[in-house]
């Protein structure tokens, strides 16, 4: 990893590029975030730089979390969370991460928690089909239907699809790219839609997908000895 940031969910909107098209966009306001902690290999068995984002009072935290945050001067932050880069020797506790890490151009994968939806049955969670609504279906039409497993193992198994809370979840949306940065007003406009609210917190990082660059133009070959058989 090698860029990655903490925000929060502004909204949606569109971009007309040059060219006039439409780009629909979320707008993420990325940052300001503090390097509130350092990991290293020889201490915590692993190298992680951990942000914090969005300040908090210091009466909504508790001594643990005082004590660690004042470790990063007098930043103290609502949300931490870790990120493991490639090289962790540039960050310094204390210092101030913002949108400009990231440029246009750049493909970035985008977690955050969906919107709950409440308790659902498994035609609106899972998009099962439903019962025939005549002969004899009885009043069991958007129910399940048979979960035994007969006297062996006799028991419901583990994943069985199943009416339950949807939504509030964690998910991540990959390999999305970012239209437009702006420092001053620490924005981040990222091409498509990621997942929560408006004001969700999100967390961004270049994105786990292997884009492949065009090394050249897919034309005629270049080869004399086929361009001398050509007419």
């Amino acid at each position: 990893m090698n860029k990655a940031i903490i925000g929060k969910k502004v909204g949606m909107t569109q971009i007309f590029d040059e060219t006039g098209k439409v780009i629909p966009c979320t707008v993420i306001e990325a940052g300001p975030c503090v390097v509130t902690q350092i990991k290293t290999e020889e201490k915590e068995g692993y190298n992680a730089v951990q942000f914090g984002f969005a300040d908090v009072k210091e009466r909504k935290l508790n001594k643990p979390q005082l004590g660690h945050l004042k470790k990063a001067g007098d930043a103290l932050k609502k949300y931490l969370k870790e990120f493991r880069f490639e090289d962790c020797t540039k960050f310094q506790i204390g210092d101030v991460i913002k949108a400009d890490m990231f440029v246009s151009g750049d493909c970035v994968d985008v977690t955050g928690t969906s919107k709950g939806k409440g308790y659902a049955g498994v035609i609106k969670r899972f998009n099962a089909g439903r019962s025939p609504m005549s002969h004899g279906a009885g009043p069991m039409h958007r129910h399940q239907g048979s979960m035994g497993a007969c006297s062996d193992p006799s028991k419901i198994m583990k994943g069985k699809m199943m009416p339950g809370h949807m939504g509030a979840e964690q998910v991540t949306v990959q390999n999305l790219d970012v239209v437009k940065v702006d420092p001053e007003l620490n924005l981040i406009a990222v091409c498509g839609a990621i997942p929560g609210p408006k004001g969700g917190i999100v967390f961004l990082k270049n994105t786990v997908k292997n884009n492949k660059v065009a090394k050249g133009e897919a034309g005629v070959s270049k080869n004399p000895q086929k361009a001398s058989a050509r007419k």
